[in-house]
């Protein structure tokens, strides 16, 4: 009965001492969480025509807006058509009209996980407005303008006007200095702003040509047409860098600096012992006194 009672208690004390032990020493984690990044994957849009215009039919007795677009996308999309055509009350008998026939009106807009593109291209473009069915508000050989965001790089943004530009019959000579104007008695005057760029560090966007219009044939009032037009615009915003992975810092106190010149494992081969012998011989003198304080109580116990 004695033994049994002597072997429990040191068997619990023995168990007690060998958890201080072990939790006074240091605990090291081998391996490291992967690192879970959220990244914005871009956006790119792209618009061969975009109209805001006001029309008033008969003498301002109506008020009709001429609100169309072709070919306005956004990623991943592309498309291509060539001719726009409206339809508004008591202009053209009631009939549709062209307000923009082109050989090519193409917008494309991409996006992947590290780039973002806006594109669009109009070849031998025409513009039409209500009120004038024979002569175009503009005429242009090649339109261009293409805005590309690509992440870890500065956005970047181009719009060009190739070959000649017409408007309401005039040739013109467009200058990215300032806006041109454009003014044809009895019939009206366009203001056009050519090649408009904008960039901030993640975005872009390019206008071709802004044109800013007011027209009213004769004074007739028959249809007076005032607003803006967009032709070919492209804007982006550039994906989300993910960032670096940061390496777990090593909490081994033997992986730090040492001394230049010194051996690696000079420590180790003079002593025969590594960094945990102090955490090691510290657990074996607790185990060695709960083993002497155990036999002090079994022979108290058997006197």
């Amino acid at each position: 009965m004695n033994s049994n009672n002597f072997r429990m208690p040191a068997r619990r004390l023995t168990v007690l001492a060998a958890a201080t032990a072990l939790a006074s020493a240091p605990v090291v984690l081998g391996g490291a969480g992967a690192a879970h990044a959220t990244g914005d994957h871009g956006r790119a849009s792209a618009v061969v025509l975009r109209t805001g215009l006001d029309v008033s039919l008969l003498n301002k007795t109506v008020n009709v807006p001429l609100a169309v677009s072709l070919n306005e996308v956004q990623a991943p999309r592309s498309a291509d058509r060539t001719a726009l055509s409206a339809r508004l009350d008591g202009v053209n008998g009631g009939k549709p009209f062209t307000v923009l026939g082109a050989d090519v009106a193409q917008a494309g807009a991409t996006v992947t996980a590290r780039r973002a593109e806006g594109s669009v291209r109009v070849a031998h473009a025409k513009l039409h407005v209500p009120g004038l069915p024979l002569l175009s508000l503009i005429e242009a050989d090649t339109i261009t303008a293409k805005a590309t965001c690509e992440a870890g790089r500065a956005p970047v943004a181009s719009a060009n006007v190739l070959g000649a530009v017409t408007v309401l019959g005039k040739r013109v000579t467009l200058t990215a200095g300032g806006p041109s104007e454009v003014k044809v008695p009895g019939v009206g005057e366009v203001r056009l702003d050519l090649s408009q760029r904008s960039t901030t560090t993640r975005t872009a966007a390019a206008t071709a040509l802004e044109l800013t219009v007011s027209v009213n044939p004769l004074k007739l009032n028959v249809a007076d047409v005032e607003g803006t037009v967009t032709l070919a615009r492209a804007t982006c915003e550039s994906p989300m860098v993910p960032p670096a992975t940061t390496p777990v810092p090593s909490h081994d106190p033997a992986a730090g600096p040492r001394p230049q010149g010194a051996p690696a494992e000079a420590d180790l081969a003079e002593t025969g012992g590594s960094s945990a012998t102090p955490y090691i011989a510290g657990g074996a003198l607790t185990l060695l006194l709960a083993g002497g304080g155990a036999v002090a109580v079994a022979r108290r116990r058997k006197s």
